[in-house]
């Protein structure tokens, strides 16, 4: 893609992006600001990204999902005049040095997705005494924090209802499939579909999957959720119990290994192994890349197991939706970019004013985006 369409594609971007907009026009002046953020770098983001900066913030950027990464947007939050430490796979050490570097630059603000900042700093390698507040995106992240108190207040705005109930609920199913379909020429007719982890995104999953005419699958480890799911008419299980019936299996746990390898070695020959969580490793992957293996696609890598069967992997197992497709539409993402925004607000008034602690996002804080 040349420079001009990459412009051409952020122009579209902000104009369906009208909440947004009005989101970063309610914001006061932010000279002073020094914003890190830990974000999935794709078109979407750019609009907050220029309105921060317009606004009078400084901006250290890196990504919380290598594999996401768009280099054009990267350039393009550069040419904004924020200072981007990212680039599409970078290395593990790589995006680690690009933490600490975020952290070191002392910034009064984070804005996260998957807690990777909070995190260096409770790992003692880095100094929070310049942090008034934080702002985390995702369920993976908020888990990450349990029974942790940081040096500062975090805001949880994944379970705001209108970001839990659209974009995980509705949008990620949905932007899952669709890239599975654009990568592969595959539909879900006569498939079998094991979906494991029945929080709102598997719950998009599930119902989406059967729209696409899927026969659907659920595995859960919580016993409610799993209750739920059996009211919801799917057949349940154990991931042990169910994979080897599957034809494709869809991660949505926000835990490692939630198909691990002894799961994986008793797959059915061809089938499909995708991941829609923000976490890269909810598929025991090691072992199974260590198989002699081919790309018969791009996106898709195909592995010959011990038994004779081969198992498809999809985007090597990072986030299918913003790895092999572009992710939420932009009038969805709207809305929750919007709330992001919102909460940027709240963060830089009021909520750095609260002790200690992991809170949702105040009603107030972000109503006003709708």
């Amino acid at each position: 893609m040349s420079a001009a369409s990459d412009a051409l594609s952020a122009a579209w971007a902000e104009t369906h992006m009208p909440r947004t907009r009005r989101a970063i026009a309610a914001l006061p002046d932010l000279t002073g600001v020094r914003l890190a953020m830990s974000m999935h770098l794709d078109l979407k983001m750019l609009p907050l990204v220029r309105g921060l900066r317009a606004k009078g913030a400084e901006l250290f950027i890196t990504t919380c999902n290598p594999s996401t990464v768009r280099d054009a947007v990267v350039a393009e939050m550069r040419a904004a005049g924020a200072r981007a430490e990212a680039w599409k796979d970078m290395p593990e050490p790589a995006y680690r040095e690009a933490i600490a570097a975020a952290l070191a630059w002392r910034p009064t603000h984070l804005s996260e997705m998957g807690a990777d900042f909070t995190h260096a700093i409770l790992q003692g390698g880095s100094s929070a005494l310049s942090v008034r507040a934080s702002l985390e995106a995702t369920g993976s992240g908020i888990n990450r924090l349990q029974g942790i108190v940081a040096p500062y207040p975090i805001f949880n705005w994944d379970d705001v209802p209108v970001k839990e109930g659209l974009h995980n609920r509705h949008m990620v199913g949905l932007t899952t499939w669709q890239a599975f379909f654009l990568r592969t020429m595959l539909s879900l007719h006569e498939k079998r579909v094991l979906v494991v982890g029945y929080g709102t995104v598997g719950q998009g999953l599930a119902f989406s999957a059967r729209a696409f005419g899927g026969v659907v699958m659920v595995a859960e480890r919580d016993p409610a959720r799993l209750l739920q799911a059996r009211y919801d008419g799917w057949e349940t299980g154990s991931v042990d119990e169910l994979a080897g019936k599957a034809d494709l299996v869809c991660t949505a746990t926000g835990a490692a290994n939630a198909v691990p390898w002894r799961v994986i070695q008793g797959l059915r020959d061809g089938c499909f192994l995708l991941n829609s969580g923000h976490r890269a490793d909810e598929i025991e992957t090691a072992p199974l890349l260590a198989c002699p293996s081919a790309e018969p696609i791009p996106f898709v890598s195909s592995h010959a197991l011990a038994s004779g069967g081969r198992v498809y992997l999809f985007a090597r197992g990072a986030m299918a939706n913003l790895t092999a497709g572009e992710g939420d539409s932009l009038n969805a993402f709207d809305v929750t970019l919007a709330v992001m925004t919102t909460g940027l607000g709240h963060i830089f008034g009021a909520g750095e004013n609260k002790p200690p602690g992991v809170y949702l996002l105040p009603r107030a804080a972000w109503e006003t985006a709708l």
